[in-house]
């Protein structure tokens, strides 16, 4: 039960402080940092947290990047 209340929470909490800060650089790093974190902890429940890291890691990276073009206005 609590498993089902910790995944949405924690994706809420990863989505609200995703891609902090005001250069490029910085809402990669970021967004990389808390992937990472989200994806370890959603792949210890598979008993795979490495392998989660590491996608959540790109994933994070990837949307710290185009959040940071959007508010830029290069992307819609």
């Amino acid at each position: 039960m609590t498993t089902k209340l910790t995944i949405p929470a924690c994706a809420l909490a990863l989505l609200a402080l995703s891609a902090c800060g005001t250069t490029t650089g910085e809402r990669a790093g970021t967004g990389a940092l808390m992937g990472a974190a989200g994806g370890a902890l959603i792949g210890s429940l598979s008993a795979d947290a490495g392998r989660g890291a590491l996608i959540g890691a790109g994933v994070g990276a990837l949307g710290g990047y185009l959040a940071d073009q959007h508010a830029r206005g290069n992307i819609d």
